[in-house]
């Protein structure tokens, strides 16, 4: 089995754990996902299999949309809900605020990455850092946010200010550290409540599968031809094939740094730009 299958995970359940569950059902070891999705969160999770693995990159570099609740007035050490509270304050903020700081926090900018992710710092998980009560310097990362608005009624709740936002964003954001930048930028703490992954690429939320839907077969999986319907194609002729096929650096006569070429009309290779000389191509993904 090869291609694409969505999953809407359900909460308290890590993205490891769903992986392990499908990888059962269906019978296969060649198989992972293309984005953490954390045990509070829900949502879509995109399981690449067989030699659609080869397109977890590809994949993972895909904008996201999420649906997230907020709480104003609580800090925690995990920056959600389910973390260990910090501080908290009287929050009382006004719609108007909220959607005016939404509105200024459109754009790129560097957002420091969580302390609680599985982020590599001297071949060390961030999380482990924190378990061990060390000290580390937490990187920064440009993310952009290309939308961002309230969905919500306010809502005020113990002199807490309760809402809830879609946001659309790059590969890398974490909605944890959004909420806190929000937060910061209307002067005050906050921390995550929920959160839910709509969209992947073009991966929607309605398309997923649940578990049962697995087990029951009543699936699509998605070809691996799909999923690369908008790169740039090129069918190949014979003497072209034997190249490709043997990952040989090649001539860019395309005029795309990303090229896909199939042999009646399955995808065999992905050739990207060669980074040394950028009149070549060379191999990124082969799927023979």
């Amino acid at each position: 089995m090869d291609g694409i299958v969505l999953i809407n995970k359900e909460k308290n359940c890590t993205s490891r754990d769903v992986v392990n569950q499908v990888s059962k059902i269906l019978k296969t070891k060649k198989i992972g996902h293309t984005g953490t999705l954390d045990p509070i969160a829900t949502g879509v999770l995109v399981l690449c299999i067989g030699k659609a693995t080869k397109l977890v990159e590809v994949i993972t570099s895909y904008d996201k949309e999420y649906e997230a609740e907020v709480i104003l007035g609580i800090k925690t050490d995990t920056k959600d809900i389910t973390g260990k509270i910090l501080k908290e304050e009287k929050a009382i903020i006004s719609k108007k605020n909220i959607e005016e700081c939404l509105k200024k926090m459109i754009g790129t900018y560097n957002q420091t990455v969580p302390i609680y992710s599985a982020v590599k710092i001297n071949g060390k998980k961030l999380y482990e850092y924190a378990r061990n009560n060390e000290e580390i310097k937490l990187p920064k990362r440009k993310v952009t946010i290309k939308e961002l608005k309230l969905i919500s009624d306010i809502t005020y709740e113990k002199e807490k200010t309760k809402f809830k936002i879609k946001c659309h964003v790059s590969k890398g954001t974490y909605i944890r550290s959004l909420i806190e930048d929000i937060a910061t930028n209307l002067n005050t703490i906050g921390t995550m409540e929920n959160l839910k992954r709509t969209k992947q690429g073009n991966f929607q939320i309605a398309s997923a599968n649940t578990i049962q839907d697995i087990e029951n077969n009543k699936f699509k999986i998605y070809p691996i031809e799909e999923i690369l319907e908008k790169f740039y194609k090129i069918e190949m002729t014979d003497d072209l094939y034997f190249k490709i096929k043997n990952g040989s650096i090649i001539k860019n006569n395309y005029n795309h740094d990303i090229v896909a070429f199939t042999k009646n009309d399955k995808v065999i290779a992905i050739y990207k730009e060669y980074s040394k000389d950028k009149t070549l191509l060379k191999p990124w993904k082969m799927f023979l």
